[in-house]
């Protein structure tokens, strides 16, 4: 029974007024394009180079502010932190302008770092790597030398960009590739398909755009789609997507955690 005076109440509470409902709306709506267009940015994986940890056509949510160097004005407010081994990062290539590419850092300023029969060794300790997979890749005898016994095998393929294959050696000491200050080494978890920085060198700290925190949306995608890029193409594979955007959409992935 509702006694008169919780009636007097509930007619005593004011209504939200339109004018109230449409600021509040623009509050979330700036709030919500502050946090895409500043802290979180959304890729989509367009190759295999790491998979299994990313595969094509899985879509993430990229954590831009973590690695970033902290501003005065909210610093105190966002969990800035300092890119440690392990961690997967979204960045600028280094060889290829204006291209996002997604790599695991192995190596930060001092450490060392060789590989031989495909297993690493930083600051001479085998690393237990529980993410890599080894799946079908080039395989010509001096890329495969190359690839799994860096930096040991002297630089001699086309596979390396020239900038790096004329600077690699004074970067070498002993049998280490020693990472210098501000840059980072990376490669993918697919060690046999990753074109990484056994092949075009270091990245720098400030091609570094962010953390991939979670996906959002996991579609299988062909291998070769990423290469076309006439309207005919996207237009076909954006139907294909609405007509099997349901039996082919992994729901699996969705919301999982990058690692």
């Amino acid at each position: 029974m509702i006694t008169k005076e919780k009636e007097t109440a509930r007619e005593a509470r004011p209504r939200e007024t339109t004018v109230e409902f449409f600021a509040s709306f623009a509050g979330v709506l700036v709030t919500g394009l502050f946090i895409i267009t500043f802290i979180l940015q959304a890729f989509e994986i367009p190759s295999s180079s790491m998979e299994d940890t990313l595969l094509i056509g899985d879509h993430v949510f990229v954590n831009r502010e973590q690695f970033a160097l902290p501003t005065r004005w909210i610093g105190p407010l966002m969990p800035y932190r300092n890119i440690r081994q392990g961690d997967v990062v979204v960045f600028l290539s280094p060889s290829e302008h204006g291209l996002f590419v997604v790599k695991r850092i192995i190596g930060i300023p001092g450490d060392r770092i060789h590989l031989r029969e495909g297993v690493v060794y930083r600051n001479g300790k085998k690393l237990d790597e529980p993410y890599v997979r080894y799946k079908d890749g080039p395989n010509s005898e001096y890329t495969r030398s190359y690839r799994e016994n860096f930096p040991a095998v002297a630089p001699g393929t086309s596979n390396l960009t020239p900038d790096w294959e004329s600077s690699l050696p004074k970067y070498v000491d002993g049998e280490d590739l020693v990472v210098p200050p501000g840059n980072y080494f990376a490669m993918g978890d697919n060690r046999n398909v990753s074109y990484d920085s056994r092949f075009w060198g270091f990245i720098p700290q400030e091609n570094v755009i962010g953390r991939p925190m979670f996906m959002y949306w996991s579609f299988t995608t062909p291998r070769d789609q990423y290469e076309k890029h006439s309207m005919g193409d996207r237009l076909g594979f954006l139907a294909h997507i609405i007509i099997h955007f349901f039996d082919e959409t992994r729901w699996s992935r969705t919301l999982k955690v990058v690692q």
